[in-house]
């Protein structure tokens, strides 16, 4: 029997689709100076975005050109990430170019931008795969979250540290493999007998529903697209059993 493979996604040229497939980028501010500011994040034009911002500074205040600029740039980088318009690259592109124009805007402020309450994340213990952590500090930090990140292949001990020293509203973790989950039920429980009832949202390959709803704190993050919706749960002061229930089962 022949076997024949079919190749084509192999080849395929994502950048092109995405320029294909893009719907015209909605507009964001009738304000002339912010809709570039905005447009440079969409299109994660991190060479332009420094002298678009510090054009937009000489008659904007640094809060305006964060707010309507910056992360509404970003909020539209969301949607098409939602839509499955944009892909990996070009949100990671949109939150390094946010990233750079807010610390112009700071500079200018002589101030950190104030954010919302801090979310920790970490890729587990033994588990160097950060793509979904990634992903999820690019989504927070365009909702306005103050993201404390640990990076991959984090004790379990130091990830309850951390959660000691800034008291954030959320944990999240990664795992893609078996192996490496297992260090989510043992910071959960660290983080119980503290007294530290954090919603812990737990994704990645490895980790299903079942595994993670078997301990106290667990939330199942089965997108990563869900993150900035659970820490606006988390903000609001709705507890890990009702997010549970709300996002799992």
């Amino acid at each position: 029997m022949k076997y024949s493979a079919d190749n084509s996604r192999i080849f395929t040229r994502y950048d092109i689709s995405i320029e294909v497939a893009r719907p015209k980028i909605r507009k964001i501010s009738e304000d002339e100076l912010l809709q570039k500011v905005a447009f440079c994040v969409v299109n994660g034009d991190e060479e332009s975005i420094e002298d678009v911002v510090k054009e937009a500074l000489k008659t904007r205040s640094p809060l305006k050109v964060t707010d309507e600029g910056l992360i509404a740039g970003m909020k539209e980088v969301s949607r098409l990430w939602d839509e499955g318009i944009y892909f990996l690259p070009q949100v990671i592109l949109s939150s390094d170019t946010m990233i750079a124009g807010i610390n112009l805007c700071e500079d200018k402020m002589g101030k950190a931008v104030e954010k919302k309450p801090q979310v920790v994340t970490h890729t587990a213990e033994g588990d160097i795969h950060d793509i979904g952590q990634v992903i999820v500090n690019a989504l927070l930090n365009a909702a306005g979250f103050d993201v404390i990140n640990l990076g991959a292949d984090v004790p379990v001990d130091e990830v309850v540290e951390a959660c000691k020293l800034h008291h954030p509203v959320m944990l999240t973790g990664t795992a893609l493999m078996t192996t490496t989950m297992t260090a989510f039920p043992k910071i959960a429980a660290k983080l119980k007998e503290l007294g530290l009832n954090i919603p812990f949202v737990c994704g990645g390959g490895a980790v299903s529903e079942e595994y993670v709803t078997s301990f106290d704190l667990g939330i199942w993050g089965k997108e990563a697209s869900q993150a900035s919706g659970m820490a606006e749960d988390a903000l609001n002061g709705v507890s890990w059993q009702e997010m549970r229930a709300k996002w799992n089962g």
